[in-house]
């Protein structure tokens, strides 16, 4: 079971936007788009304005995965301080490599 939140202790298509289907046999959420945003090529300045971008062009109950090379955790309350009330967040794999985060739109 997926779980919800930060780990204790620890859109608009622009250029560039790996944007790329969720590998079949993952478990879906419903009106999952489908869509997995990998950020790790991404200058980390260029990270969170895309998320963002991605997340405001979500209808509610729409979603994303997110691909990361480190924990998410401060996207997370950038995430709940600017779209409160807004979001849903799932991990689906915990590193030490790779962090993958289901992000879904209330």
């Amino acid at each position: 079971m997926a779980r919800v939140g930060p780990r204790q202790g620890a859109g608009p298509q622009g250029p560039g936007l790996p944007l790329t289907q969720v590998m079949a046999g993952e478990k879906r959420i419903r009106d999952f788009k489908g869509m997995e945003l990998d950020v790790r090529t991404l200058p980390p300045r260029e990270r969170h304005p895309r998320i963002f971008a991605l997340f405001d062009s979500l209808k509610p109950g729409e979603g994303f995965v997110l691909v990361n090379d480190h924990d998410p955790k401060p996207l997370y309350y950038q995430l709940m301080a600017e779209r409160p009330g807004q979001v849903d967040w799932a991990y689906l794999e915990e590193g030490p490599e790779v962090w993958r985060v289901r992000i879904g739109k209330r």
